[in-house]
C-alpha cells in the first residue's frame, strides 16, 4: 500500500492511499496534524510516496516520527531521466508533472539549505504548472512512472535501485537528524595544536605565518604568497627551476630548500580552511555534526554534501569524533569493494577465487605479481580507471592474462565511451552521453593532425570515465541496498543504534554500548544481503570489517 503524502503550512498536510500500481482506494485525507497522522498510519506499514525525502522527512523527524519505507520521486525521476540519457533535464515534481501535461518544463529550486528555511512544512514557493494540485500531480506521476519503468528491459534492477536510492534518502536524512558526535572542545584543542591560538579573522594562524616566513626566506627574502599557486611557481621560475604547477605532487620532485615548508603549509591550510575554527562555528553545535547530504549526488551515484566536506573529513579530526558516554561508535567498511564489484560484474572465476580473502589485493599479488602487493593494486587500478602511465601498462596486461573476463569487461565499457555511447550499472544507473563539445571534436570534418590527436584524446578520456563507471556505479548500488538493508536490521534489532555518518564504502553507527554486538553483526548481514540483492547467488566474496570503538579515530 502506498500513502501518497504533501505537506502544507505548518504541520498540517493531505495524504490519499493508493494500490501499489498507483490506483487511488480512498479519499483524500486533510490533517491539521501530520506527525499524527503519519504515526497512526506508520502502525499499518505503508510505502510513503512524496516528491522529495529532504523536503518533507526532517520536519517529521523533528516532530518524532519515523518511517520506514517510502518512495522519493525525485530520484525516480533522476535514474528514468538517466536512463534516457537525459541527465541534465530538471527533475522536481513541477518538471515532473510539466512533461506529464505536456507543458513548459520549469527549473529545478531544489531543497532549501537548512540555515535558510524556518520549517520544511511550508506552502510551494512556486505554484505547479498548470495550477495543478499538488497531491494530484504526485499521484499522477508516480502512476505513470510506474507504467514507464515496467515498459523498461531493466525494470526489476531500476525497481530495487528506486527502492535502496529512497532508503538511501531516508537514511540521509535521519543521519543529519542525530548528528555526528563531534568533541568541539577536541576539535579546538587539535587546531590549537597543529595551528596555534585561533587568530583574529583574516589573519593566518601564528604556525602558517612562521612557515610563510620560512618560505620566503628560502626563496632568499623575496615575497612569496604560499596560498597562491602563481606565486609559487614564479618563485621557483626566478630559482631557475621550472615546475608546471604548484600542486604537491609536482613539488615532491623538486630539490629545493622551500618544498619542506611548502607542503607543510599546504596540509595546514587546508585544514585551517576546510576544518577550521570557522567550519567548527557554523557546522558544530550540541556536540554533533550534522551535515546536509545529497544522495546520489554524484553521477555515478555516489553521495555528496551541500557544504561541511562532510565526505572529506581528515584523519586528524576523527580524533574529535567521539561517542557519548556509555555509547559506542561502530565503524565498518567494505574492503577493496570496487576490485570485488568487478568480480561479481565480469564473472570471471579466478578474480572471484582472489576476491575470498579479505585482503584482496595480497592474495592477488601472490597470484599474479610475485607476492607484490603494491604492483597488483597499480594493476587493479589501472583495469578500473584506465592508468597507463610508467609501468601501469606492463601491469595491466599481466592482469589481462590472468584475468581475461575481468578486464574485458571494463576495456568493453571503454570502447562503449570512446564511441560515444551510454553505459549502466548493475541496477541500471546510467552514465551521461558524452557533451556537445565532445561530439564536436570527435566527429569534426577536419582531417588536420592536431584535430585527429584531439578527436582522439577526447574519445580516450570519455572512454576511461565509462570504464569507471561501470565499477563506481555498480558500487554505488550495492551501498544503497547496504544502507537500506542496515537502517531496517538497526529498527529492528537494535532500536537505539543510529547511523550517524556514510561516506562511500564506509558507514558509522552511533549505539548504546550494550548493542554494540549486535550493531557489528547486522552489519555484517546487511552486507551479505546487499550482495545478495545486487548481484544474486555471486561466488564473490564482499567482506565489511566492523568495529566497536570509543574514538572513530581508534578505528583504523
Amino acid at each position: 500500500m502506498f500513502i501518497a503524502l504533501v505537506p502544507h503550512g505548518e504541520n498540517a498536510g493531505r495524504l490519499r492511499p493508493l494500490s501499489a500500481a498507483g490506483v487511488p482506494t480512498g479519499p483524500v485525507i486533510e490533517t491539521a496534524d501530520l506527525a499524527a497522522t503519519v504515526a497512526e498510519w506508520e502502525r499499518r506499514g505503508p510505502r510513503w510516496l512524496w516528491s522529495s525525502t529532504a523536503e518533507v522527512y526532517p520536519e517529521l523527524l523533528a516532530r518524532g516520527v519515523r518511517v520506514e519505507r517510502c518512495l522519493d520521486l525525485w530520484h525516480v525521476e533522476s535514474l528514468l531521466l538517466a536512463h534516457q540519457g537525459r541527465h541534465r533535464e530538471p527533475r522536481g515534481l513541477g518538471a515532473a508533472v510539466a512533461r506529464l501535461r505536456g507543458l513548459p518544463v520549469p527549473e529545478d529550486h531544489g531543497p532549501r539549505k537548512r540555515e535558510s528555511q524556518p520549517t520544511l512544512f511550508e506552502p510551494e514557493r512556486e505554484p505547479l504548472p498548470g495550477d495543478e494540485d499538488p497531491l494530484e500531480a504526485v499521484v499522477a506521476v508516480h502512476a505513470e512512472r510506474q507504467r514507464a519503468l515496467a515498459a523498461l528491459p531493466h525494470a526489476d534492477g531500476l525497481r530495487l535501485l528506486v527502492a535502496a536510492e529512497s532508503a538511501s534518502a531516508l537514511a540521509a536524512a535521519e543521519m543529519t537528524h542525530h548528528g555526528l558526535p563531534w568533541r568541539e572542545d577536541v576539535h579546538d584543542e587539535l587546531l590549537t595544536e597543529l595551528l596555534g591560538p585561533r587568530p583574529a579573522n583574516g589573519v593566518r594562524p601564528a604556525r602558517l605565518a612562521e612557515l610563510a616566513d620560512r618560505i620566503t626566506a628560502a626563496f632568499g627574502g623575496r615575497a612569496v604568497n604560499p596560498d597562491a599557486p602563481a606565486s609559487i611557481v614564479r618563485a621557483f621560475g626566478r630559482e631557475g627551476v621550472d615546475v608546471p604547477s604548484a600542486r604537491a605532487w609536482v613539488l615532491k620532485k623538486v630539490d629545493h630548500p622551500a618544498v619542506a615548508p611548502l607542503l607543510e603549509y599546504k596540509e595546514l591550510a587546508r585544514l585551517w580552511v576546510a576544518h577550521g575554527w570557522s567550519w567548527l562555528d557554523q557546522w558544530v553545535s550540541g556536540g554533533r555534526f550534522r551535515a546536509d547530504y545529497v544522495v546520489g549526488g554524484v553521477v555515478s551515484g555516489r553521495w555528496a554534501t551541500r557544504g561541511g566536506a562532510a565526505l572529506q573529513i581528515p584523519r586528524t579530526l576523527r580524533r574529535a569524533v567521539v561517542a557519548d558516554p556509555g555509547w559506542a561508535l561502530v565503524a565498518a567498511d567494505a574492503s577493496q569493494l570496487e576490485p570485488r564489484v568487478l568480480a561479481a560484474l565480469s564473472g570471471d572465476r579466478r578474480l572471484a577465487e582472489v576476491s575470498a580473502d579479505d585482503d584482496l589485493y595480497t592474495t592477488l599479488a601472490a597470484d599474479a605479481f610475485d607476492g607484490d602487493r603494491g604492483r597488483a593494486k597499480v594493476a587493479m587500478l589501472s583495469a578500473m580507471y584506465g592508468g597507463t602511465a610508467g609501468e601501469a601498462g606492463a601491469l595491466l596486461a599481466v592482469l589481462r592474462r590472468r584475468f581475461p573476463e575481468a578486464v574485458g569487461y571494463v576495456e568493453a565499457a571503454a570502447v562503449a565511451g570512446e564511441q560515444g555511447r551510454m553505459v549502466r550499472s548493475r541496477l541500471g544507473r546510467t552514465s551521461p552521453p558524452p557533451s556537445a563539445a565532445w561530439h564536436e571534436v570527435t566527429g569534426s570534418a577536419d582531417e588536420g593532425e592536431e584535430a585527429v590527436r584531439q578527436g582522439r584524446r577526447a574519445a580516450r578520456d570519455w572512454g576511461r570515465f565509462t570504464r569507471n563507471f561501470v565499477v563506481q556505479a555498480s558500487a554505488a548500488d550495492w551501498t544503497a541496498a547496504l544502507l537500506g538493508a542496515l537502517r531496517r536490521r538497526l529498527h529492528q534489532t537494535a532500536p537505539g543504534a543510529h547511523l550517524v555518518f556514510f561516506q562511500h564504502d564506509e558507514v558509522l553507527v552511533h549505539t548504546p554500548a550494550e548493542s554494540a554486538d549486535v550493531v557489528c553483526a547486522e552489519i555484517t548481514a546487511a552486507g551479505e544481503e546487499a550482495s545478495r540483492l545486487v548481484f544474486g547467488r555471486t561466488p564473490v566474496r564482499f567482506p565489511i570489517n566492523a568495529v566497536a570503538v570509543e574514538c572513530y579515530a581508534d578505528a583504523k
